[in-house]
């Protein structure tokens, strides 16, 4: 992505302080961004959690692909790969969006994706389904898989 792209591309999360929906310049990320709101740091160097209540509407106005971890608290293959969806956060702020939703929490959600096995992750791409793997996968998966959308 070249720095003039970079600098048009949005990021839309909402405040877990507040609750208000924020619009964030990705290429402005690692400035630390702050609530419109309520001036708390919205901080994107972790996963997002998304919920029932969040999930769509951060789907659908991110503007870079969004990279979501559907696991379940119990899960363990889903706490094997925690650490890579972490590191991955890290490592892609303001060129992807990094979320996790917990299916036992977010059942419609889940519901709505067909999600069936756990950990599922799937990649966003202009609000829509661009890629699945169904399994935990290592850090290097998930890159190339981010790299091919």
């Amino acid at each position: 992505m070249t720095a003039t792209a970079a600098q048009k591309t949005r990021i839309t999360i909402r405040c877990p302080s507040c609750q208000a929906w924020n619009r964030i310049d990705a290429a402005r990320v690692a400035n630390g961004p702050k609530c419109g709101k309520c001036h708390n740091p919205l901080s994107l160097d972790h996963p997002v959690p998304l919920d029932d209540d969040t999930f769509s509407r951060t789907i659908a106005e991110s503007e870079v692909p969004v990279l979501v971890d559907f696991y379940a608290d119990w899960c363990g293959p889903c706490k094997m790969m925690a650490p890579f969806v972490d590191q991955l956060a890290r490592e892609r702020q303001g060129t992807a969006l990094i979320a996790k939703l917990d299916t036992d929490h977010a059942q419609r959600t889940a519901a709505g994706f067909n999600i069936r096995g756990i950990p599922t992750t799937i990649i966003f791409k202009n609000g829509k389904e661009a890629v699945r793997r169904v399994g935990a996968v290592h850090k290097k998966d998930l890159e190339l898989m981010l790299d091919g959308v």
